[in-house]
């Protein structure tokens, strides 16, 4: 015969102060392990959700980020004829020559300097990339001395606004647009007509070249016929899985800091509950024996302080949750460990983030009450009634 869950709740609502304290370090804890979840999920999702399913990212062998890459000219020419490329209404290869290259910016938060990507694209760069959208001013005019920009560079520098002269490259650029990418990693660049940054960068190749794929279908024997061709020293990659890997070495830091800070706070707070939990068996020593004597086993005894130890621990993982539940009206922004650029990304939770975190305070609960339940097990029935 088990001890009612009822009767063991009632323990934790009995003891309000008691419980309260110590769910609170737990909820600070929590709070801390789930803001590292989402916050690695936001950065997974904004670069994922950069690329498209059937665009397709070409790059220099070897490259890890389109800031190291080059292309050729004639090698985008071949690329970009291959039968496997999608064609437009018009005739035209579905392909995007593209330069990506850093500059410097003034950030409006700190008044500190911050590198921005500026991307150079081809005209039909807009149709591979649907989910961005022009939201205020306009399309630059290719050939022209102009720029769009992300939305998250527009609330976030100074002098990107529309109207204002942006100057580098020993020239000045006009912002004419601002554009909304869907959260993406595209937020956080500038864009304007690849010929034009070329010339002013003094670049004769490209950092990479994007196609659309008349068909999904055709990826493995599009990247097969590059990979083989003498021509080329390129690799192709699906846009997706290109962008996530982009996230690998931030996505690491912030886990490996996040589980550090958790892991040390965590102790602390297994501590706080194992006190608690200690100070509930000293107090109800008489009620212990009285369940001893009623017929209730020593496994029944333990059983109910281990689930009174891991309610404490859901009570304080609750708490926590809805805590870290208000960050998603927050946007964080850092520097992107692979392209050294500043990059904008929200916290985001999912079901999934909901249930780790929950078991795991559920599981610094059980770790802090263990001992607790082991010694109220443990004692003797008549020591336990002589204490009344």
């Amino acid at each position: 015969m088990a001890i009612p869950l009822t009767y063991i709740a009632r323990n934790l609502w009995a003891r309000r102060l008691t419980t309260a304290l110590t769910a609170g370090g737990l909820a600070l804890v929590v709070f801390v392990f789930a803001t590292m979840l989402m916050l690695d999920a936001g950065l997974k999702k904004t670069l994922v959700t950069t690329g498209e399913q059937n665009n397709v990212v070409l790059i220099r062998k070897g490259a890890e980020t389109e800031i190291q890459s080059s292309v050729n000219r004639d090698q985008a020419s071949i690329m970009e004829m291959h039968p496997a490329v999608a064609m437009s209404g018009a005739g035209r290869p579905l392909a995007s020559r593209e330069a990506v290259v850093l500059i410097s910016l003034t950030k409006t938060s700190t008044g500190q300097p911050s590198n921005v990507v500026i991307r150079g694209i081809s005209p039909p760069g807009m149709d591979l990339r649907p989910q961005v959208r022009l939201v205020t001013g306009r399309m630059f005019r290719p050939g022209s001395s102009e720029i769009i920009v992300g939305s998250s560079i527009a609330g976030g520098f100074a002098g990107v606004q529309i109207g204002e002269h942006l100057r580098f490259a020993q020239r000045d650029w006009t912002v004419v647009g601002h554009f909304d990418a869907g959260g993406s990693g595209f937020d956080s660049e500038i864009w304007g007509d690849v010929d034009q940054l070329m010339q002013s960068f003094r670049r004769n190749a490209y950092s990479s070249m994007v196609v659309r794929l008349a068909d999904s279908a055709l990826f493995d024997r599009f990247r097969a016929d590059i990979d083989v061709d003498p021509r080329l020293a390129d690799e192709a990659k699906r846009e997706q899985a290109f962008y996530s890997d982009q996230s690998k070495a931030l996505s690491s830091f912030i886990k490996i800091l996040g589980f550090t800070l958790s892991t040390i706070f965590s102790v602390a707070a297994m501590i706080g509950a194992m006190i608690t939990m200690y100070a509930s068996v000293a107090n109800r020593v008489a009620e212990i024996g009285t369940l001893r004597a009623l017929g209730f086993k020593r496994v029944n005894v333990l059983t109910a302080f281990l689930i009174e130890a891991a309610l404490l621990g859901l009570v304080g993982g609750i708490a926590g949750l809805a805590c870290a539940t208000l960050m998603q009206f927050a946007s964080f922004s850092t520097t992107n460990f692979q392209t050294f650029a500043d990059l904008s990304f929200r916290f985001i939770l999912t079901p999934a983030i909901a249930l780790q975190t929950l078991a795991f305070s559920m599981v610094m609960g059980l770790a802090g009450g263990f001992l607790p339940a082991v010694r109220a097990a443990r004692m003797n029935i008549v020591d336990a009634l002589r204490a009344r």
